[in-house]
This record gives C-alpha cells, sequence and structure tokens, in this order.
C-alpha cells in the first residue's frame, strides 16, 4: 500500500453500475489479471476454485452489488 489515506468525499469510479451482462468481463480478462498477479509473485491459480474467487472477486469490485441499492 501506498500509505495514502483515503480521502472522504474524493470522487471514485469503482464501483461501476451494474445493469446486466457487460461484453468487457470476459475468461481473458480473469486470465490476464491472474497472469498480473502471477508477475508480481503471487501464485498461479491452483484450481477452479481460486478461478472463481478470482472472478467474483473482480465482479464485486467492478459492479455495485444489489445491496448498494438499498
Amino acid at each position: 500500500m501506498s500509505g495514502t489515506a483515503f480521502r472522504f468525499g474524493a470522487e471514485r469510479s469503482y464501483p461501476l453500475p451494474h445493469a446486466g451482462p457487460d461484453a468487457r468481463f470476459t475468461e481473458s480478462l480473469v486470465n490476464s489479471v491472474a497472469a498480473v498477479l502471477v508477475g508480481y509473485g503471487y501464485p498461479r491459480l491452483g484450481s477452479s476454485a481460486d478461478r472463481a474467487a478470482l472472478e467474483s472477486a473482480l465482479v464485486t469490485f467492478l459492479y455495485n452489488s444489489p445491496e448498494n441499492h438499498a
């Protein structure tokens, strides 16, 4: 982490509103993120459960979840 504190009131770009399927969210995107992590010394995805967890984390980061609409 950079040590920079979160600035309240700072405009955020993420999460994005999620109204349905997004053609940008592909298997290739998940593979690319996994490859970047490996490049930084993190372990390769070892199982389909690892891949599902990474995909879930990306969805959570990228899109508003239904709970956020309350």
